[in-house]
């Protein structure tokens, strides 16, 4: 599990982390409601060997006298697998969000918010991460005494977690797709040869692997022309591997395209150019 990041910490020493239980505060948890939570603008979140930074944004109704300075007190919206009680995996804010007023009333304060999540590899560690993840709305505070030099410290704690809301995230493996079409040049009518392969990320290893018994389909541009059109599709093999032949007609370009999955993100590779004589 993810610690926060932001977390709160005072003196730079001390930080919540997700849903370890703090030790208990005598306050009530505060009245806060978060409404409208979209990540990533509603698309699905495709992750490689590299981080991947994430939009959220949100409206957060808190009381009026309630006070979020980000250094005792900390608001924000997470995303999580599992539930909200028993998380399989977390993602929280890495910095404090941007916050802008938009309504008021003698009791209440309407916020509009953005704030970032940062998706690492390192962190979405098993293929059960490719999946649809949750989202809450978070709130922690910290009430600490670190001055020892009447004999005594204190540090209480608290965190309140809200959930689920919006749609959550879908979060997908990055896929790539390479192409290579030959013998080059060809004689018009002759056989052309289209290999490939297909890989997608595996976080575990932080390294592309082969991504077998898929479909790519294979595309055609002709010299001269903007649009590729279908030939043929082709299911991948051992590593990834894709191989197919077809009639050659005229010059062009040929291309692999996967159309991914609800795991994995799509690719598309850049076309292969074959002169035809």
């Amino acid at each position: 599990m993810r610690k926060l990041a932001i977390g709160i910490a005072a003196s730079g020493a001390l930080a919540l982390t997700g849903l370890v239980a703090p030790a208990a505060s005598a306050d009530p948890s505060p009245d806060l409601v978060f409404s409208a939570v979209t990540v990533n603008s509603g698309k699905a979140i495709v992750v490689g060997t590299a981080t991947v930074n994430v939009p959220v944004t949100y409206t957060l109704t808190r009381p009026s006298d309630l006070t979020v300075d980000y250094k005792t007190k900390f608001s924000g919206v997470m995303i999580y697998r599992g539930t909200l009680s028993r998380m399989a995996n977390e993602i929280d804010p890495e910095d404090a969000p941007t916050c802008t007023t938009t309504a008021t009333t003698d009791t209440t304060v309407t916020e509009s918010c953005k704030e970032t999540l940062a998706f690492e590899p390192g962190y979405l560690y098993t293929a059960s991460d490719a999946t649809t993840w949750k989202a809450a709305g978070v709130y922690s505070k910290l009430d600490q005494d670190d001055d020892d030099s009447d004999g005594h410290i204190s540090f209480t704690s608290s965190y309140d977690a809200w959930g689920p809301l919006g749609s959550g995230a879908r979060i997908k493996r990055a896929a790539r797709l390479t192409v290579n079409a030959s013998p080059e040049p060809v004689k018009k009518g002759g056989t052309i040869t289209v290999t490939g392969k297909l890989t997608r990320a595996n976080w575990e290893t932080g390294t592309y692997t082969g991504d077998i018994s898929q479909n790519a389909t294979l595309q055609f541009r002709a010299k001269g022309s903007n649009s590729y059109t279908t030939v043929k599709t082709v299911i991948s093999g051992t590593g990834g591997a894709l191989k197919t032949t077809t009639k050659a007609t005229e010059d062009g370009y040929y291309r692999y395209v996967f159309a991914g999955t609800t795991t994995t993100g799509s690719a598309t590779a850049a076309g292969d150019y074959i002169d035809v004589r």
